[in-house]
């Protein structure tokens, strides 16, 4: 295994994750500031959906035409461009358009990172390789709101932080090999409706973690200041969100090395639906830190499980299409999720963005129970 490889797309992808953790906070304290309510920041932080499903319809041919690596690197510079922007141009119309930009070039990092992780994995590592992945990505998240707690949201520190990291990683690519091959094909509808109807855990768990990750760094700030908790202690909340879905992921991945990984999977969702309704009753007690940490790790775990599932059945260009059809329904869930939690937020009721979590948990937990939940041939948990 190209143990060198592994790391390095690791710390690439490790980048996009505290250049958004630093820089996505900082676009729902300055949209609070300038007066907008809930459902308009719930709008800026759908933007990047849109962005994700253009850029899991195109990642497979633009890979076969500038190759893996090669790709990750222009996406990632476009990112750095896209985000030194949003300081650049203050103005919420622009700012849609950015988001929208970004949505699209790290989506396509994802893509291939994901793959190209999934591809350099050995089988009985699987579960924990592709954990520390997720665990280490979770982290990057949880140093951007603490980092933007410490730079402050005053000036436009956090947006540039996120644009020196995403010039400088992609500098670890290089010379790097492993990666998978793809074709050059477009990702479909068609083809997405295809893989969910052969996973359809697989497809709601990312869907509902999507919009899980949406909303905690964008609607959670601001559903906590709502609450009456300070900017600091809101920062703080996210932060335990995220620390519960870093360091239970590596626990989760071990275990999925060893016993069945579905069992892990119907737990996590039970979990997340438990703790998304206990969250409003224990908010202002002293219980509402270790509930936060169950729920980012039973949230984050339902991904991890995802993607090590993935990478047990596809290699070369049917992982990064299984990828990409990944991206689409984060894509969808990135969308649907912000909106709703944030209209809701506005118009029905405060706790709309747990209500709605508890829901989602609730639909999975009723999926699993059905046969075929992991498509009809199933591989034996390793």
């Amino acid at each position: 295994m190209r143990w060198a490889t592994y790391f390095a797309v690791l710390a690439a992808v490790l980048s996009v994750g505290l250049a958004l953790g630093v820089s996505m906070p900082l676009v729902s304290f300055r949209l609070e500031s300038w007066g907008y309510g809930p459902f308009a920041i719930g709008v800026m932080a759908s933007m990047p959906a849109i962005g994700v499903l253009l850029g899991a319809k195109v990642s497979s041919r633009l890979a076969a035409r500038f190759g893996t690596a090669g790709l990750m690197r222009l996406c990632l510079w476009g990112g750095a461009i896209s985000i030194g922007l949003l300081a650049l141009l203050p103005s919420y119309p622009l700012w849609l358009v950015l988001r929208l930009m970004i949505g699209v070039v790290l989506t396509i990092v994802f893509i291939l990172g994901e793959s190209w992780i999934n591809q350099l994995v050995v089988e009985r590592w699987r579960g924990r390789l592709v954990a520390l992945y997720g665990s280490s990505y979770a982290l990057s998240q949880l140093a951007g709101p603490l980092l933007l707690g410490a730079l402050g949201t005053e000036h436009d520190y956090g947006f540039w932080v996120g644009v020196v990291l995403l010039v400088v990683s992609p500098l670890l690519l290089m010379g790097r090999s492993g990666a998978p091959s793809s074709e050059s094909c477009s990702v479909t509808f068609g083809d997405l409706w295809r893989f969910c109807r052969g996973l359809p855990a697989i497809g709601w768990a990312v869907a509902l973690f999507a919009a899980f990750e949406a909303m905690i760094l964008t609607l959670l700030p601001v559903y906590c200041l709502r609450q009456g908790f300070t900017e600091e202690i809101a920062l703080a909340m996210v932060s335990t969100v995220v620390v519960g879905d870093a360091l239970l992921q590596l626990p989760i991945g071990a275990l999925a090395d060893r016993i069945s990984r579905r069992a892990l999977f119907a737990g996590c969702a039970v979990i997340l639906l438990l703790s998304s309704l206990a969250i409003p009753l224990l908010l202002d007690t002293l219980l509402i830190w270790p509930l936060w940490v169950l729920f980012g790790a039973s949230a984050g775990g339902l991904f991890t499980l995802s993607l090590i599932l993935i990478g047990e059945r596809y290699r070369d260009d049917a992982l990064v299409r299984a990828n990409a059809h990944v991206a689409q329904l984060w894509g969808i869930g990135c969308l649907i999720g912000p909106l709703v939690a944030g209209a809701g937020s506005q118009w029905i009721s405060g706790h709309a963005l747990l209500l709605l979590m508890a829901a989602g948990a609730m639909g999975l937990i009723v999926l699993l129970l059905r046969e075929g939940a992991f498509g009809a041939v199933q591989p034996q948990a390793l």
